[in-house]
């Protein structure tokens, strides 16, 4: 047996064609993959579908996987903004049976009850992604890695394939931004109410 952490590079390349490597790598990874699902849907068999599809996306990019350009974890939270991003794009269209793979067929009372759970839980999170929309895309997505996903600003850099300097920049400017979004607006001023006049009565 590997004396390595599930989630060394050699373990990601093999996921492909080993399945006790693809279950070591599933059970390491399983809770990033469904926090990050859980901050962008609020569907729980939706979101039990796409936790299903980034994995089978990752068992088929296995082979490309460069530790050079970012720690696995970075990677797979590559493969899985992939994967939101194109069921988002197709979203009004009828998904087919080959995209619901696992999730929604195989999801029973507490499967379903914990990933309601978990939606909840984020729902402060999804408020906050609801505010980068006011950003670029590219900012928007380094945002959101950095400040959603609690990743360094290295690996985002990596996973979104710039400079972590420029990364940095970015970021700066992103966060200025965002915050002014989400402070509240200032309380309206109560109006002031008109002394009440007493009519005058006739001796």
């Amino acid at each position: 047996m590997s004396d390595q952490p599930a989630d060394a590079p050699d373990d990601v390349h093999r996921i492909g064609h080993d399945p006790d490597a693809f279950e070591a790598f599933y059970r390491a990874q399983l809770d990033l993959v469904r926090r990050f699902v859980a901050r962008r849907v609020s569907d729980p068999h939706l979101a039990a579908d796409l936790t299903a599809d980034v994995f089978l996306a990752a068992v088929d990019a296995a082979d490309g996987y460069d530790p050079r350009r970012g720690s696995p974890a970075a990677w797979l939270t590559g493969v899985a903004r992939n994967v939101v991003a194109a069921e988002f794009r197709r979203q009004g269209r009828q998904r087919t049976a080959v995209g619901k793979i696992a999730g929604r067929r195989l999801l029973d009372g507490d499967s379903l009850a914990r990933i309601e759970e978990r939606i909840d839980a984020e729902r402060e999170t999804r408020q906050l992604y609801d505010a980068l929309g006011a950003l670029r895309p590219r900012d928007r997505a380094l945002m959101e890695l950095v400040a959603v996903e609690g990743m360094s600003v290295t690996d985002a850099a990596a996973v979104l394939g710039v400079k972590p300097a420029t990364a940095r920049v970015r970021l700066h400017r992103s966060r200025r931004l965002v915050q002014s979004h989400l402070q509240p607006p200032p309380p309206e001023p109560e109006p002031v109410a008109e002394a009440a006049l007493t009519p005058e009565v006739p001796s």
